[in-house]
Parts: structure tokens; sequence; C-alpha cells
């Protein structure tokens, strides 16, 4: 965490560019505290522009004098014309006596009301094949900062019903225990199709559709254990899908049978994704397994015709080959007109330190709210972009202008976010694990992380 963040805070420290925005300084350390009715120097550094007297390469800097008010706090009222991100430095006297560099952010007009959260796409439980039950995955990743998670099972949708039902997360996507979101999905396997991919926020179950399915192990046919609503499409046998995935095959422009039918049966989830209103995500196709998940030449073409709303850029490997030739190929592609959505995600078959991969990839979605379906629209119209945490040294992955913003937001922004997680996510584990106290203790942090984002953005 940078040493300014120990010492103090400055509110807002995002905000919307073209108007004049009074910026809060105040000491956190009382070491550190303002002295009341002093005149400070402070400077204002920008990024994006530098000015002909300073130096070149040095940004462009306004000065002003501001004395700290009765309360110790200093306001400093500027306006900031462009988007990006700008510097305040501080000194008790001019050029003596260095406070510190304090950073903030102007965000244009398109982003007014859009709060960035932080989660996960994709994602397995005991259910499947992964180390934990649903409730301990959903309260070790809010332990360690996440806003959202999945539980996207192989070939189960009741899972993520399960997590939402522990933690009291209604149809509305409220709960009086938690600001952690826990979204539906499943990741969808169905005859004939070659392809991995999450259905994420889906009214209905798609793997529940062919029958028999995994998913029957909950409540066997009952549409409340393949629903969010008890509202569902019916179902077909698996030789009635078969045969409709052959005939849809048809029109399929492929030399290789199992690439035609593969398409169709990808073609069909993507429709009944659209259909339950969710999120579409084509999830690693460089996976190594024995070998690449799908041929190079069959991921061109399905990346061109698009059968998803956004693309898993980042997945659950540290390997360059999954990561990095992904990421190579959705800049080529963003560079010949494809410019798709991305998300980040973990793959995450163990959600403690035993899994090495346990947090190598996230999301930052830029939505209305943190719920289901906003966070949906936020990605599909294009405001998220991907983290790589595999090193230390993160990366941000997506629209240049965003991965920007993004980063001020992983040094400045969710340093002090994860702090208030920490402790809901340890007592969420306790709750699950039949703690008494616990739900109380939940209540009394709920509402501390927005807080917190009411006073940082100014959206």
């Amino acid at each position: 965490m940078r040493n300014e963040l120990y010492e103090y805070e400055i509110t807002p420290s995002v905000f919307l560019t073209g108007r004049k925005v009074t910026l809060a300084l105040r000491a956190i350390n009382e070491r550190r505290r303002l002295e009341a009715g002093h005149e400070y120097s402070v400077f204002i550094l920008e990024f994006s522009r530098a000015q002909e007297e300073r130096f070149s390469g040095s940004g462009c800097t306004r000065a002003m004098k501001v004395t700290a008010g009765d309360d110790r706090v200093l306001r400093i009222t500027a306006e900031f014309e462009r988007e990006g991100m700008y510097q305040i430095h501080v000194y008790y006297r001019e050029n003596e006596g260095f406070l510190g560099e304090f950073r903030v952010y102007a965000l244009g007009e398109d982003m007014k009301g859009l709060y960035p959260y932080r989660g996960d796409f994709h994602m397995h439980s005991c259910r499947s094949d992964g180390n934990e039950d649903p409730f301990l995955v959903v309260s070790n990743y809010r332990e360690t900062g996440y806003d959202f998670t999945i539980i996207s099972d192989h070939g189960r949708y009741y899972p993520s019903l399960e997590a939402r039902a522990k933690f009291k997360i209604d149809e509305n996507d409220e709960s009086p225990v938690t600001d952690m979101m826990v979204l539906c999905g499943e990741e969808v396997h169905l005859p004939l199709n070659d392809l991995h991919y999450i259905s994420c926020g889906n009214a209905f179950s798609i793997n529940a559709l062919v029958t028999p399915s995994l998913n029957q192990e909950y409540l066997g046919d009952d549409p409340k254990g393949r629903s969010t609503g008890g509202i569902c499409p019916p179902t077909m046998t698996r030789e009635e899908f078969v045969e409709m995935i052959k005939e849809r095959s048809k029109t399929v422009d492929r030399e290789l049978e199992s690439e035609r039918l593969s398409f169709a049966a990808a073609e069909w989830i993507y429709e009944k994704v659209k259909e339950g209103g969710g999120l579409g995500i084509y999830v690693h196709p460089y996976w190594m397994c024995s070998t690449v998940q799908v041929s190079e030449d069959y991921f061109a073409y399905l990346y061109a015709k698009k059968p998803f709303d956004a693309f898993e850029v980042l997945g659950g490997e540290n390997y360059f080959q999954q990561n990095g030739f992904q990421t190579i190929f959705y800049y080529e592609a963003k560079a010949k007109g494809m410019d798709y959505p991305v998300v980040g995600s973990t793959d995450s078959h163990g959600s403690t330190d035993r899994n090495r991969n346990s947090r190598i990839c996230s999301t930052i979605v830029f939505s209305k709210a943190n719920k289901t379906k906003d966070l949906n629209e936020a990605v599909k119209k294009g405001y998220s972009v991907a983290v790589d945490t595999i090193s230390a040294e993160y990366r941000v992955v997506g629209d240049f202008r965003l991965a920007k913003y993004a980063s001020f937001l992983m040094e400045n922004w969710y340093p002090l976010h994860d702090r208030l997680c920490a402790p809901q996510g340890t007592y969420m584990r306790e709750y699950v694990q039949g703690n008494s106290s616990a739900e109380d203790i939940l209540k009394s942090l709920k509402g501390q992380v927005p807080a917190l984002m009411a006073k940082f953005f100014e959206l």
C-alpha cells in the first residue's frame, strides 16, 4: 500500500471532469495532523499534458496556497478538465516540508454512476471438482477483497442457488448479512460441444435443459433447483438434443463434422443465455490439457462468429501459453475491429492458499451496482477489464482507457477496500460453520464497503 494511504485520506479521490471539485485532505495518523490556520503550498500535476515553464515531461502544474480549516482539514478546490490521474503535491511551505503525493482521478461523463466491482466469473466448488463447499468458496474470496463471484460448477447450476440461499441473497440481489454478491451460473457441458462455456446470471440452468443432467442431483427436475424464479424452458432428452444439433450443424461452414457440431451446440447455448438474460463467456481456448482445448483455426472461427458476450482473456493457469497467447490474440483481434468485452477469472478449484492459482486473475467491472443485471450489462457494454495477479506486479488487459483507471484503483482504492472486506469474509466463514454470534457481527459489518465507496467516489 502506498505510504500516503497509511497517513492521510483525500476525498473524493475519483470524480467527473469538467466541474469544480473540492478535495478534502485530512490526516488519519495524529502524528501527521494538519495545522489549523496554516497556509500550505499545493501543486496539481497532470499526466496528460505538460506546461512550457516546467521542465519537459514534468506535467502541467497549478500552484495555489490553501489554508487548513479549524478542523485541520485542507480543502483544495479546483477544476479537472481532462480524464486521467492527477497528483496533488502538498508542502508545509513553498518547496519545504513535503507532506506527500496524493493521487486522484477524473473520469469522463460516460462513467457517471459507474463504480468498480472486482470479482470472478469462473470458479468451482466440491459440488463438481473443486476442493471446498460453495459457502467456503464465497467466504474465502470475500476475505481477499472480492465484491462478487460465481459458483460455476461443471454441469451444475444448483450450487450457485445453494450459496445464494446460505447468505440470504434474495431475488433482488439483496442480503441482510453480506455485501458480497453471488451470481447464479454454471459451466455448460452438453453433448457434441467441445467448448468450455460459462453461463453467468442466467435465470435458468442450460445444463438441466438436456436430461439426464448432473443438476438433477439436487431436486431432480424441480424448477426450484434449476432456476431463480421457478420458470424454465421445456427439457429434452440427450437423444433429442443430438438430433437437433445435427440438423442445425448442416448450415455451419466448417470442413470437419466435429467442428460443425460443436459450433451448432455453442450457438444453441448462446441462444439460451440470451433467453435467460445471462452473460455468455467463452473461456480458456489456450488451456493446455493433452493439447490446446480447440485448434487455433477453429478458435479463430469461433471468435469471429462470436456466439458469446465476453472473452475470458485471462484464465486460471500461470503458464504463458494460456494467458499470454490469449492476450496477444485479443489485442490483434481488437486491431482488426473485433473489440470484444473481456473478463479475467481464476477458474478456481480451490479457494485457499493451498491452490497456487487461487488468486491468479480477476475482473474489474464498472457497473451501476453490485447486482447481477447491472454487472452483466456493464460487461456486455465493454465496461470491464481483466486483472493479472500471477506475480506481485499486477497487469491489466482491456481497453487502454479503462486499464489506466484500473491501475489507479489497484494502487489507491483496493488496498483500502480490501481491509474492510477481510473481516466480513472471516465472519462469513464463521457463519456457515455455525458460529452463533457470527450473523450479528456480519450485520454490523455490512455496509462498511459501500460507505467507503460513497466517500472515495463522487460520481
